[in-house]
């Protein structure tokens, strides 16, 4: 056994160094960070620091799920996780196969650039793309609305708009960039069926059902499952950039991230911040588990473990 881990050990050593780089980044932010989740059952003082603080038990979590904000702010952001989970996984399907269609090579080139140049922008700009077009006083929308004899719309004090707004732009930034997956991926089918289904009769939608979209399940549920496993972390850089510290919007817009984030800058409120963290992630891991598993037990092969 010893010899058979030093001969592979000795065979892929090249390999297994490059790894390193990677494997002291997930150690130095992904491992040593777990220190820090004592805090969650501490009444933690900048005096006594992190091991000198008293234990608290579980008054961290009882102080948020007494406060009436647990339920909101894990149900805004289960909701949303799944509205954007759905929704750019149908889009992204949608756009790989009709670029995959295309025959013009560079209107394909420049459709796949023009989708992808989202991604590269920062939720910052976005967000004040976004405040520029819905401003009250002088975004483009009410002043196109005012030149047009119509009453101006307060965008930032109503919250039943918002959901669709960020919903919108979630698949707006992420859509052309999960694209590339599936679009790979409809290039590794085999040309060979698509070109006898033609023989056969197949029109282009009948090729698409029923060699296309079967042909990318495995890919759709390795990625879905992916997702999935971040189904109780709200994007913060979407949320905080759009809505910001709107007390007015909260109810529909408020996530889990946005509330640790108010929980620990405004209120200092470090033990609290520390325990809704961690409920987070024991969310996250026993929600990836549970689909892995419903997974496992449909399609062993399409499994993630």
């Amino acid at each position: 056994m010893k010899s058979a881990l030093m001969r592979d050990l000795l065979n892929y050593k090249t390999m297994l160094f490059m790894l390193i780089p990677s494997l002291f980044f997930v150690i130095l932010f992904q491992y040593l960070p777990m220190f820090g989740l004592i805090l969650a059952f501490k009444e933690y003082t900048y005096g006594k620091g992190i091991l000198g603080s008293a234990w608290n038990g579980l008054e961290n979590f009882k102080f948020f799920f007494i406060s009436g904000d647990a339920w909101r702010v894990t149900r805004n952001t289960v909701l949303y996780n799944v509205a954007f989970i759905a929704i750019n996984l149908v889009l992204q399907v949608s756009i790989a196969i009709m670029l995959s269609e295309l025959r013009s090579k560079w209107f394909k080139k420049i459709s796949q650039s023009l989708l992808f140049l989202p991604y590269f922008i920062s939720w910052v700009v976005v967000g004040t793309i976004v405040y520029n077009l819905l401003n009250f006083e002088h975004g483009t929308i009410n002043t196109l609305l005012r030149s047009l004899g119509f009453e101006p719309f307060n965008f930032y004090s109503d919250k039943g708009v918002w959901p669709y707004f960020l919903v919108f732009f979630s698949a707006w930034k992420a859509v052309g960039y999960g694209a590339v997956f599936y679009l790979a991926a409809i290039m590794s089918i085999d040309s060979e069926m698509f070109e006898a289904a033609e023989t056969d009769g197949a029109n282009i939608f009948q090729r698409i059902w029923h060699i296309t979209i079967p042909s990318l399940k495995p890919t759709m549920i390795v990625l879905t499952l992916l997702s999935v496993g971040h189904i109780f972390r709200g994007d913060f850089g979407l949320f905080y950039n759009l809505i910001g510290n709107n007390g007015l919007l909260f109810g529909t817009t408020d996530v889990i991230d946005t509330f640790v984030y108010r929980s620990l800058v405004e209120n200092n409120e470090i033990g609290m911040s520390a325990a809704i963290g961690f409920y987070q992630s024991i969310l996250c891991f026993a929600t990836i588990l549970l689909v892995n598993g419903i997974v496992r037990r449909a399609d062993k092969d399409s499994a993630l473990f």
